[in-house]
């Protein structure tokens, strides 16, 4: 079974979208069936690239260097 961050899922951030779209919705802003979709693909690519600049970051500024 493959493992990834629960930020990197579409249906987690889907079933947030959902959840939220109905309470906007209360504040008068309508998001549709598809936008949400299309958000929650957004959202899991920005946290992949975030990530992996994330991961990159901390090994720039590392103060050790990896072994072989």
């Amino acid at each position: 079974m493959d493992v990834k961050k629960w930020y990197l899922s579409k249906t987690v951030w889907g079933a947030l979208l959902a959840v939220a779209a109905p309470l906007l919705q209360l504040g008068g802003i309508y998001i549709d069936d598809g936008t949400q979709n299309e958000l929650a693909a957004s959202i899991t690519t920005i946290a992949g690239a975030a990530g992996g600049l994330l991961a990159l970051f901390g090994r720039i500024s590392a103060k050790s260097s990896l072994s072989r």
